[in-house]
């Protein structure tokens, strides 16, 4: 909608062009009338559109043509003024009026036209006669007006007839040679009924029509005018109401009966309302709202934006088999002016056994879109009515920019759902399997892929100690001479060779010593194709040696030529790395002989409990002697605990010594060089907890967690004995009370 509207009058000397504006101005006709008036501009809270509004006199006498022809080239609305009583100021508007403005305008862009017919208060007949023929001739002439400047006859309506035809003109929305709404506005219209069809059903029922009313004109309809309205439908079209609900070809005949009954507001107010310009075209505004984007930030979808798209799902999902079929896509997208996906989109989220996209696979593209491409996230936002539906300011509101990556690494906590994993390597090394197994896609189903529909990006979710996250795989391609700034910005890198092909290696030890050595991006070598024969790779270091002098963790073994469904546990991992890059990932296996499985065992061996036990019933009975002293209690309490029978302190030992003598083995002897300093994962016991109750056997844990093993098993012996005998103590003292 335009800021402001600005009219200028024409016509011949005489026609009484500056009486109609000061009779508008001083509510009054003037004595005196000068040759021109000056530009004259109508506040907006006096204008009933709320809107500044420029008036613009002409004056033959005191203006050259040079300056008519730049004040006709700034018009919004010319007013043709004619005298009723004057037949030649008629016949000039077709003669000479009309057609100097349409040589002055472009064709694409012409100004509406008012014709004016002054001094009505001279005669007693109408010129309206005369006049419509010329209106029927010339498509750009809005509307007529008799009025009088002598009598303030119809001057306000003047003027706001040529506000309306700026701000809601016919045009864009009506042909009246035909009698029916242009295709631009049945388009248009068309999308607004879809968005409000809530249940998609293909009718509006009375909830959708309140909202609907709601929406455009902050009042519902009552219940006895919404009947009016489909009682007006019913007696003019067979199939404009379907089971008491409004069809889409009612709702198009509602807006063309307000339009031909002058109320082409109405129809504007809905069309701007759902984010259209004068042209019925989504504006720039309404698609792309302003959203700022801090370096090293990223935007993911809040909770309330996949509500929104939890329900567009359910909308079209009409067989509700928890996936999209190729109709229910095309249907879902039809409020969009293109197909926003393309058949990529199959190879880059999860699908069905029929090759269609899963509920997680329509989140799954949505995150990714929002990840890659805010900008165009909040497009296809707002062609679903994002914000009109959830009532909010626009589709920013459904987006959140996360917080600096480095202040994630210093708080050692991140609350992002979404992680980058760029995959590297060198060409046939197993990238793409790499990505396709991801989704669930084994090497047969693979080859089934074709080459134009292939994808560079890979998205599903996985679970980090209970929680659902995005991993986002990206295969990098394999160009060693320059790899840029979106190639190296990820939060895990996963390079990839085929242990099949003596050169692959080589290009992920060259890429990892120039571009990652000296980064803090954690980085995971995948030994691709294990199923084949590994042959000695053409390199100074063999994998292993290579990961072992760059404190890397071996390659790990992956292969998608299966036959059941992949495993997600080389994923998983993917996605621990990326949320705890201060911590070093090691074995999470159940093999009951890493560093890991060795403390946990112990943690939960039943000797522990037997010394709770015994240690417990030892300060019980001494707290029984309430004369003894607080020393004596103490000290009789830790000589119980030192007098344990020695089969029992042998077993304890032979843990111990179990434990000890792992960690001090050649191979785990890096272990305690190259924990991290940070002493637990995220700084918090949940992680601790968590190991136990939600990881699966074989999940994958932090170096920092096998640290914090040794930790708490020496933690845990403390707090029990200060427990039991903190408790001892208290009996005691209350007893001496």
């Amino acid at each position: 909608m335009r800021k402001d509207v600005r009219i200028l009058l024409v016509g011949e000397p005489k026609v009484g062009k500056t009486s109609l504006i000061m009779s508008l101005v001083s509510e009054e006709f003037p004595d005196e009338v000068p040759l021109r008036a000056e530009e004259i501009t109508i506040p907006a809270d006096v204008t009933p559109e709320r809107v500044p509004t420029h008036i613009v006199d002409y004056s033959e006498a005191e203006q050259s043509d040079e300056q008519l022809y730049q004040e006709i080239s700034k018009a919004n609305v010319i007013c043709i003024v004619y005298s009723v009583n004057n037949k030649k100021s008629i016949e000039k508007v077709t003669s000479h009026w009309i057609p100097l403005i349409n040589d002055r305008t472009d064709k694409d862009s012409r100004v509406p036209l008012i014709l004016v017919g002054n001094k009505s208060d001279l005669v007693e007949h109408s010129s309206m006669e005369t006049i419509l023929p010329i209106m029927n001739q010339y498509q750009d002439i809005e509307t007529c007006v008799e009025c009088s400047a002598k009598n303030l006859k119809n001057i306000s309506e003047l003027f706001y007839y040529a506000q309306k035809a700026v701000l809601h003109p016919t045009g864009p929305l009506y042909c009246p040679e035909e009698k029916e709404l242009k295709p631009s506005c049945i388009k248009a219209l068309t999308r607004i009924f879809k968005v409000s069809d809530l249940d998609n059903d293909g009718i509006l029922n009375d909830n959708e029509l309140n909202f609907f009313q709601r929406t455009c004109f902050n009042t519902p309809l009552a219940p006895q005018a919404l009947e009016d309205v489909k009682n007006v439908v019913r007696r003019n079209m067979t199939d404009g109401v379907k089971d008491n609900g409004l069809t889409l070809k009612g709702f198009l005949f509602l807006h063309t009966l307000f339009i031909q009954r002058g109320r082409h507001e109405t129809t504007w107010t809905v069309l701007r309302r759902f984010g259209y310009d004068d042209d019925l075209e989504l504006t720039q505004e309404y698609l792309f709202p302003m959203i700022k984007i801090p370096p090293d930030c990223t935007t993911e979808l809040n909770h309330n934006a996949y509500l929104f798209l939890q329900s567009v799902f359910d909308k079209h999902d009409k067989d509700r088999d928890c996936a999209l079929s190729p109709e229910e896509v095309r249907d879902l997208f039809k409020v969009f002016p293109y197909m926003p996906w393309g058949p990529d989109v199959n190879n880059t989220v999860c699908t069905n056994d029929q090759g269609w996209i899963t509920y997680q696979g329509y989140l799954s593209q949505w995150t990714l879109t929002t990840y890659l491409d805010v900008q165009r996230s909040l497009e296809y936002l707002g062609y679903l009515g994002y914000s009109i539906i959830y009532e909010q300011e626009s589709q920013a509101a459904a987006i959140t920019v996360t917080r600096n990556k480095r202040i994630d690494l210093q708080k050692k906590q991140t609350q992002r759902s979404v992680f980058r994993c760029n995959v590297l390597g060198a060409r046939d090394s197993g990238k793409s399997g790499f990505l396709q197994t991801f989704l669930g896609k084994n090497l047969q189903q693979q080859r089934r892929i074709r080459e134009d529909h292939k994808s560079l990006y890979a998205i599903s979710t996985t679970y980090v100690y209970g929680q659902e996250k995005y991993l986002l795989l990206h295969e990098v391609m394999p160009d060693f001479d320059f790899l840029s700034e979106a190639d190296l910005a990820c939060d895990v890198v996963c390079l990839v060779y085929d242990i099949n092909n003596p050169r692959s290696f080589e290009y992920c030890a060259k890429v990892y010593k120039q571009y990652f050595i000296d980064s803090k991006t954690p980085c995971v070598v995948i030994a691709a194709k294990s199923d084949l024969h590994e042959v000695r790779q053409h390199y100074s270091l063999s994998p292993h040696e290579f990961c072992r002098k760059h404190k890397l963790h071996p390659p790990q073994p992956f292969t998608c030529n299966i036959t059941n469904a992949p495993t997600k546990d080389i994923y998983t991992r993917l996605t621990t790395m990326a949320m705890y890059p201060h911590a070093r990932l090691r074995c999470m296996c159940a093999c009951n002989r890493c560093t890991y499985c060795l403390c946990q065992n112990l943690l939960k061996l039943e000797l522990l409990r037997n010394i709770k036990a015994q240690l417990r019933r030892v300060i019980f009975n001494s707290s029984r002697q309430p004369t003894r002293s607080l020393y004596s209690l103490t000290q009789r309490s830790v000589t119980m605990l030192c007098q344990l029978t020695p089969r029992l302190l042998a077993r304890l030992l032979g843990w111990v010594e179990a434990v000890g003598g792992y960690l001090l083995s050649e191979e785990d002897i890096r272990l305690t060089q190259r924990v991290s300093a940070v002493s637990n994962v995220e700084g918090s016991i949940f992680m601790e907890a968590s190991a136990e109750q939600l990881i699966p056997s074989d999940r994958h844990m932090a170096q920092a967690d096998l640290k914090n093993s040794t930790f708490w098993l020496r933690a845990s012996v403390g707090a029990t004995v200060f427990a039991v005998l903190g408790f001892a103590m208290y009996r005691a003292l209350l007893k001496q009370r």
